[in-house]
This record gives structure tokens, sequence and C-alpha cells, in this order.
């Protein structure tokens, strides 16, 4: 038998947590069952997500966005309260992991991303490493931008550019302030999940490829991998459900 204690200690050690300044807090945020058999995960902490893990009958629900984000009204009313009313309920476990999660270099959203796209590896760059660059078989923004939509089954928004790509900045998510950052380092491309009215202008005027591949669409992968590890280190059962959200 696995606790949450003992799950979320482990969890928090190997996505050290310690060093990130994030908007919310990360690990343990709704406590449920002490006793973990089942972990389902998805991306956001959405109604939808936690009727899913309730019809799974889970124990834990593991996300990427979850609850009590700086800046944002505590009192607990409407959706907020129908949402914890559920967790409560059911003995569900919340727990969340946000910029740990985009920046670990195995598990997180980044690399995952970059490794579905066929890019190899090459830095890690901005706030504790919270991007990445590497390079790729030289190919048209039109070829790169058929590659998104083949690997995220979600064609991007292309902010195009006068040249090949070889080298690809990636940092999911809200991340498109990254984008001067990346220019930076020389690449052709820079992969965010959304897109900021002056991303147009500094794009164009860097003549470099923007692709704003989606919020959520690119931010699948880490809790997936991370319930997937935890599954196998604790033998437990782990099921990742993809909620439809086209931002």
């Amino acid at each position: 038998m696995t606790t949450c204690a003992e799950l979320t200690s482990y969890c928090n050690e190997l996505l050290e947590i310690g060093i990130f300044k994030d908007y919310c807090p990360n690990g343990l945020q709704v406590e449920g069952n002490s006793s973990i058999f089942k972990i389902i995960s998805g991306v956001t902490a959405s109604q939808a997500l936690i009727d899913a893990a309730i019809q799974h009958k889970a124990d834990l629900l593991l996300v990427h966005h979850g609850f009590f984000w700086k800046g944002e009204n505590p009192i607990l009313t409407g959706m907020k309260k129908r949402r914890l009313k559920s967790l409560l309920s059911h003995d569900i476990n919340l727990v969340a992991y946000h910029l740990p999660l985009d920046a670990h270099k195995t598990l997180g959203n980044n690399v995952l991303l970059a490794e579905k796209l066929g890019l190899t590896l090459d830095h890690f760059f901005a706030d504790n490493d919270i991007a990445l660059s590497g390079s790729v078989k030289k190919q048209t923004g039109k070829e790169f931008k058929e590659n998104i939509t083949h690997t995220l089954n979600r064609e991007p928004l292309h902010i195009d550019a006068d040249r090949e790509i070889t080298k690809v900045a990636v940092c999911t998510g809200a991340a498109q302030s990254y984008i001067e950052k990346a220019i930076e380092l020389g690449v052709d491309a820079f992969i965010s999940g959304e897109v900021s009215e002056n991303t147009w202008h500094i794009a164009k005027e860097n003549n470099i490829h923007y692709y704003g591949a989606g919020h959520h669409a690119t931010e699948r992968y880490g809790v997936q991998a991370l319930g997937e590890h935890l599954a196998h280190h604790f033998g437990l059962e782990h099921e990742f459900i993809d909620i439809f959200n086209p931002v």
C-alpha cells in the first residue's frame, strides 16, 4: 500500500519544487484518502476531470493546473465550491505540479514536447531552465507546422518568417514572453502554447517563426509521464484522461 504522504513527498523531491517561485502551491492541494491505489491524471482540475476521476474510482487526481492561484478570489463559492465538494465528498486527493513539471529534464512538458517533435536537445535556458532549445533536420516553416499539427492533432497559429528552420526553442503553455530570450539564442523558430498581441511584431521584426500550439495541447505530456512513473515506482494503477480544450 502507498500513502498519499509517501507519494507526494517523493514527487516533491523528484520535481525539486523548492527551487521554483510559482503562481500556485505545488504538491498536495486537497486532502482525501490516505491510501492510494489508483491515480487519474489530466491537464486541469476542471469539474469534467473531477467527475471522470469519481467515475473511475480514483484515490488521487494528478494535474498540471490545480487550484489556489495567486491573485484569484479566495472565496469558495460557485464553481470552486462545486469542485471542492466533489473531491472531498469522494475522498479524492488533488495533487498538482505546475512550473516544476514544465521544467523537469525527463518528465517535463517542454522536454517531452521537444522529443515528440524530433528535436535534438542542446540547451536549457531562462528561469530555473524553464525553456529549452534543440536542433532539427533543415525544413521550411510550413513543413515544421505540418509536424506540429500531426504530433498534437491540432493546427498551430504560425507567424511565418523568411528562413528555413534548423534550431528551435520550446516553452509550453503561456510562455510567449520567452520569445525574446529565444531570439537571443539565435533560433529559427519558437513554440509556446499561447500568443500575445506583441508576439506578432516581435517575431516579424526579428524574422523568426513563431508557433502558438495551444496551452492545453502542449501540456498534456508531463502529467501523463509523471503518472506513469508513479504507477511503475509504487505499483499503482494509472490512467490519463484528456478533457478537450481548444485553447
